[in-house]
């Protein structure tokens, strides 16, 4: 109950714009999907410095790689100690 009046709105509101187009400015539509920018040029773009520069550049050292002996268990540590 009380759905009636709205569906009736809602029904005439729909048969309006169906059978009642309203005036539509062809010209000012076709303006606006254009973008009326046709003769601007894109302009470049300058280039951002990268955030991490400075870190790429302080870890980039190969100085710190981590032997084989170092991310061996462990356990297998003391029972095979490495010979040299």
């Amino acid at each position: 109950m009380g759905r009636g009046r709205a569906k009736a709105k809602q029904t005439k509101v729909a048969r309006k714009l169906k059978y009642h187009a309203p005036n539509t400015d062809i010209r000012a539509l076709e303006r606006e999907l254009s973008g009326g920018r046709e003769d601007v040029e894109p302009q470049e773009h300058e280039e951002e410095p990268d955030p991490y520069a400075a870190y790429a550049e302080r870890y980039e050292s190969d100085d710190d790689d981590v032997r084989e002996e170092d991310w061996i268990p462990p356990k297998k540590q003391l029972a095979c100690p490495p010979t040299v």
